[in-house]
């Protein structure tokens, strides 16, 4: 199956060496057309960094990133971002928002207000066309966001931990609306995040990171099958990957908690 997201040899040093910061190493991974995978490691593990130079965002790094098959530079009009942040803008409908894309690229009103409807039924926002973001839910805002960044038809949607700012319950069952959309539109999805139960239950690969510099230690097949749903939480095997992906993990937080303990104590006693 051909790709349609080539990270090779990736790495990210900020400032000069010998002291600079090495976030990132020589990472490479091969996201196949339809796949959904989710890049998840602990706090400093560089997955915002690995994001900003998939997305096109940071630039002077070593390493290519391809986007089918040819190598980008910048933004790319095939990669869609959701992000972290609140991003809907205030002052716009729904509507309005999820059609503020296809009103920059000058697609007539009627065809650019259909698609935006349909891009909202997809995220199940059906009804909240006329709301402002103000009106809405946290979930909401969010399922605003990806609609309009869906509506401008990406090959690769790139999403940086959109439910993070979530309670738990709100992220299983946006966890299900994503699910709809990945079975509906096919589309090649990479997910940064830090919540193991979410990369579980969305993806077909999780790739487990390192603490700083940001390495691949391993990349773990989800065996489950789909249709998925939240409901999947309570298969043993879900459980088990879980746990198994904690397992990588617990050994790279408690070294990440310990250089930051390490760098406090130092800094107290230089004052």
């Amino acid at each position: 199956m051909a790709n349609d997201l080539e990270i090779c040899s990736v790495s990210k040093r900020y400032g000069d060496p010998p002291g600079g910061l090495l976030a990132v190493s020589d990472i490479s991974l091969n996201v196949r057309m339809g796949e959904f995978v989710s890049i998840i490691g602990p706090s400093g593990c560089g997955k915002s960094t690995l994001f900003g130079i998939i997305g096109g965002l940071l630039p002077d790094y070593e390493g290519e990133v391809r986007v089918g098959g040819r190598r980008h530079v910048g933004t790319h009009k095939d990669i869609g971002i959701v992000f972290q942040e609140e991003s809907t803008l205030p002052w716009r409908t729904v509507l309005a928002n999820v059609a503020l894309p296809l009103e920059i690229q000058g697609v007539p009103r009627a065809e650019r207000e259909e698609r935006a409807r349909h891009y909202i039924e997809l995220v199940g926002l059906t009804g909240f066309e006329n709301s402002r973001p103000v009106e809405l839910s946290g979930g909401m805002r969010q399922r605003t966001a990806i609609a309009r960044t869906l509506a401008f038809q990406p090959k690769v949607l790139l999403m940086d931990e959109p439910f993070g700012a979530l309670d738990e319950q709100t992220r299983l069952l946006l966890g299900d609306r994503v699910l709809a959309i990945h079975k509906e539109l096919k589309q090649t999805t990479l997910l940064i995040t830090h919540n193991i139960t979410e990369a579980v239950q969305l993806s077909d690969r999780v790739v487990v990171m390192s603490y700083r510099p940001g390495r691949v230690l391993r990349i773990v097949e989800i065996d489950l099958p789909r249709p998925r749903s939240s409901d999947s939480v309570t298969d043993e095997r879900f459980g088990r990957y879980v746990a198994e992906i904690w397992g990588d993990l617990r050994a790279e937080a408690s070294r990440g908690m310990k250089e930051a303990e390490a760098s406090r104590g130092s800094g107290r006693r230089a004052g």
